[in-house]
């Protein structure tokens, strides 16, 4: 098969679809492999890694999706990549369908094969290719999170740990899965105050035995989440629902319950998003 691997060229992604390694791999197994120029730039990799693993560097993104049986690459295609996707071409990648319905309408009337990332799951009902990634946004909404409640940056000028004398801060994350608790592993090791929220009451069992009771678990509810948010300094969207859209459970309405300059960050964006802002 002749495998294409484009530059990806969404806001702020740096990402590439696959590694030399992962090059090396599909080369070895007797696949083409076509690489854009400076594709693996952002993540570290020059194009000589990947033409040592077998890879034909192509100039322009147009010849490598006019080569590629495969397409593949970590985010959705967007609207300049659409005239690119052509009739029978696999795309392997983040795909996030719910909330794209124009990606999904070009997907169809293209006749494009889509194997969304997201929602593959292994013998055991996991999704292996989402979970690294929930993972590291899971760590990375507190140090994010953190970074915006500074005054500097328009927050509340609050420390997530507090220091001695000043109390720490109050963080809730919505949602118990990988990256509510990758969060959770975050924000208690930096000293805050957490509650997580999530509708599965057995979840939040295993929360509690996972943290020693070092976190505040709540049954969703919308009373419950009002009444979380109205003191929190940071609260996190970590809700999913695999291939749908993610529900709307911090509505426009509620956003006035918030203290002034808390931070919202809502992981769940891809699929949507859980807060309606």
């Amino acid at each position: 098969m002749k495998i294409g691997l484009p530059k990806e060229i969404k806001d702020n992604e740096y990402r590439v679809g696959l590694t030399p390694a992962g090059v090396q791999a599909l080369s070895d197994a007797g696949h083409k492999l076509f690489v854009e120029k400076s594709a693996g730039e952002g993540s570290g990799f020059d194009d000589s890694a990947y033409t040592n693993a077998g890879a034909t560097i192509l100039d322009t993104a147009d010849d490598i999706w006019g080569e590629g049986d495969m397409i593949v690459k970590v985010k959705e295609p967007i609207a300049p990549e659409y005239p690119r996707m052509r009739e029978d071409q696999l795309l392997f990648t983040y795909l996030h369908l719910a909330p794209e319905f124009e990606l999904t309408k070009q997907m169809m009337e293209r006749r494009v094969t889509g194997v969304a990332y997201e929602t593959i799951t292994d013998n055991r009902g996991t999704l292996p290719l989402l979970t690294p990634m929930s993972e590291v946004a899971g760590r990375m909404s507190v140090q994010v999170g953190a970074t915006y409640l500074e005054k500097m940056n328009g927050g509340r000028g609050v420390l997530l740990g507090g220091v001695p004398g000043v109390p720490a801060a109050d963080v809730v994350i919505i949602g118990g899965g990988v990256v509510g608790t990758e969060a959770a592993k975050m924000a208690i090791g930096l000293g805050a105050h957490v509650t997580m929220i999530d509708i599965d009451l057995e979840r939040l069992r295993e929360l509690d035995d996972i943290f020693l009771s070092k976190i505040q678990t709540l049954a969703s509810s919308r009373y419950q989440i009002e009444e979380a948010i109205s003191h929190a300094d940071l609260i996190i969207g970590a809700v999913l629902i695999p291939g749908a859209a993610a529900p709307k459970l911090i509505t426009r309405e509620m956003l006035k319950l918030i203290p002034n300059g808390s931070v919202l960050v809502d992981v769940a964006v891809d699929q949507g998003g859980c807060f309606e802002t």
